[in-house]
C-alpha cells in the first residue's frame, strides 16, 4: 500500500486569525458570545474565502437564533452525541487508557509552549486545541494534523445532523492540507468501526482534573 509522505506543517499568516475565531465559536454559547459573533465578521475580511464563508454562514445562524435556543442545540449536538463529540483523542483511543495518555500528551504539549488550562478544560476539546494553535501556530497546526481522522468525521456527523456547527468544521478544515490517502483510510475505518470501546484504564494514567467527562458539558 502506498502511503503519501506528509509535508512539514506550514502555517500562513492568517491561521492563527482564523483559528482564533473558530475557538470562540465553538465554545459554549454563553452571555459573552454575541460579541464573537461580531469579532468574527470583522476578523472574516481578512481570511480566505473557503475559511470565512463558513464562518459567516454560521454567524449569520446565531445572530437570528434566540439565545436560549442556541444553548440548547450546542448541548444537544455535542453533550448528547457521542458522534459529535468535540474532543479530539476519543476518535483515535475512545474511553481506554490510551486516551489517558494523550490527555497528558496534549497538556505537556501545552505546558511546554507556556499554556497552562484551568481545573474545568479538558486539553482536546476541539476549542481548546484551536485556542491554542492561534497562539503556537506551528505546533498547533501539527496538533491539527494529526487528529485530522477524528476532525473529518466529527465535520461528516455534524453535516448528517444538519448541524450550523458543521460550517465550523468546514472552516476548520479549510485551514489544512487536503486529506492524505492514509487519512482517508483512516476516516473510513473509524466511520466503520467507531473508536475503541474499553471503559476501564484511565484513572491510573491521568490526574483527575483530566479525565474525561462522560456527558461532556460545556468547554
Amino acid at each position: 500500500m502506498k502511503r503519501t509522505t506528509r509535508r512539514p506543517a506550514r502555517t500562513e499568516p492568517w491561521h492563527p486569525y482564523a483559528w482564533q475565531t473558530q475557538s470562540l465559536l465553538l465554545a459554549y454559547p454563553d452571555d459573552q458570545f454575541p460579541p464573537h459573533l461580531a469579532l468574527t465578521r470583522k476578523v472574516a475580511t481578512a481570511l480566505p474565502g473557503a475559511v470565512a464563508e463558513p464562518l459567516l454562514r454560521f454567524t449569520a445562524h446565531a445572530e437570528r437564533t434566540p439565545g436560549a435556543d442556541l444553548a440548547a442545540a450546542y448541548v444537544a449536538t455535542f453533550d448528547h452525541r457521542k458522534r459529535c463529540c468535540p474532543y479530539l483523542t476519543y476518535y483515535a483511543h475512545g474511553d481506554t487508557r490510551k486516551r489517558g495518555i494523550a490527555l497528558l500528551r496534549l497538556k505537556q504539549t501545552y505546558a511546554a509552549s507556556g499554556r497552562r488550562l484551568t481545573d474545568d478544560e479538558l486539553p482536546d476539546h476541539l476549542a481548546v486545541v484551536l485556542e491554542f494553535a492561534a497562539t503556537d501556530p506551528a505546533a498547533g497546526h501539527r496538533l491539527l494534523t494529526e487528529h485530522r481522522a477524528g476532525l473529518e468525521l466529527l465535520r461528516l456527523a455534524l453535516h448528517d445532523d444538519n448541524s450550523p456547527w458543521a460550517a465550523l468544521l468546514d472552516s476548520v478544515s479549510a485551514t489544512l492540507p487536503a486529506l492524505a490517502g492514509d487519512e482517508h483510510e483512516a476516516v473510513a475505518r473509524l466511520a466503520a468501526e467507531g473508536p475503541p470501546e474499553e471503559q476501564v484504564g484511565l484513572a491510573p494514567y491521568t490526574p483527575p482534573q483530566l479525565m474525561p467527562d462522560p456527558a461532556g458539558g460545556p468547554r
